[in-house]
């Protein structure tokens, strides 16, 4: 008897649970369908993978609705059309945003509501027509939906770089980091004498850079005497030649209004030439007419030559 006890009581605790859960079920059902609801239509244009009927509907984080069906824009496909309906106490303004957030790390999805001021009017969400809401993009949907470009970007990239690091091109590289290294023990070993040569280097630096200095210093000094002594001289000439300019002016007009008497003196300069060559040719006569007249009077005045001593 006492093992039949047992099975009745347990038979009867299971009937009894069943028949709560039953109630309580019925009781969220109730009043579920005595709460008041809007509804209203999520557009998005772009993938909304992981979000499915029965999905929670969020306002700040705050469950307040929940997803009643998906549907494609029957005009653009790539559009999907979500209908949802909202506690009808919840104010759903114009300026309020909507979007998607991750619900957990398997990837589904959750409407969430954000925003909205209070002087934005409100939006009445009728079931027999819901108002449309464009949702904000998702950067976290533009990151899944572009997951399968950057995996085949990062296939590509590790492609490439088992090709980089080849055997072939491996031994080249531990070829350069061999030559690297004796190079590197090379410039060890003479480390001293670069020391030196950068040493000489500061040296050459800093006397390019004192004679620079006087370079500049006697630019500065011929500046000065430009601008203190050669610029009055140029000033003068400027106005030497300022004033010699009108005598330039008129000796050119009076060329030009004389010229054919220039022409007339400077043909009887030509013609004068023959008289200056019989002029000389006389002069030269009587300069010799003159030594025998000192030498031989007689001789020259008479004609008689010139009478020799003769010697006993």
């Amino acid at each position: 008897m006492e093992p039949r006890a047992h099975h009745v009581i347990i038979g009867l605790f299971t009937v009894l649970a069943a028949a709560a859960a039953l109630l309580f079920a019925l009781w969220l059902a109730k009043s579920s369908s005595d709460r008041e609801w809007a509804y209203y239509q999520i557009g998005f244009d772009h993938p909304v993978s992981g979000l499915a009927k029965g999905n929670p509907v969020l306002y700040s984080g705050v469950p307040v609705g929940e997803v009643l069906g998906l549907t494609l824009d029957p005009k653009d496909p790539s559009h999907v059309r979500v209908r949802i309906r909202v506690d009808d106490t919840i104010p759903i303004r114009k300026n309020t945003h909507v979007g998607l957030v991750l619900a957990n790390i398997t990837g589904s999805m959750n409407v969430q509501f954000r925003g909205g001021s209070p002087d934005s009017p409100r939006l009445k969400g009728r079931r027999d027509d819901p108002p449309l809401i464009m949702a904000d993009p998702s950067p976290f949907t533009n990151l899944l939906s572009n997951g399968s470009n950057l995996l085949e970007k990062a296939d590509q990239f590790l492609t490439r770089a088992n090709r980089v690091f080849s055997e072939d091109n491996l031994d080249n590289l531990s070829g350069l980091l061999a030559n690297g290294r004796e190079a590197t023990d090379a410039l060890l070993s003479q480390r001293q004498q670069l020391l030196d040569l950068l040493e000489q280097f500061n040296a050459a630096a800093q006397r390019a850079e004192q004679a620079a200095r006087k370079v500049s210093t006697t630019s500065d000094n011929a500046n000065r005497i430009l601008i203190g002594k050669v610029a009055p001289v140029l000033n003068a000439m400027d106005r030497a030649l300022g004033t010699l300019q009108p005598t330039l002016d008129r000796l050119e007009s009076l060329t030009a209004s004389n010229e054919g008497a220039l022409d007339a003196g400077m043909q009887g300069l030509g013609e004068l030439g023959p008289t200056l060559r019989e002029l000389r040719s006389v002069l030269r006569n009587l300069n010799r007419f003159a030594k025998r007249l000192e030498t031989n009077p007689p001789g020259a005045l008479l004609g008689t030559p010139a009478l020799k001593e003769m010697e006993p």
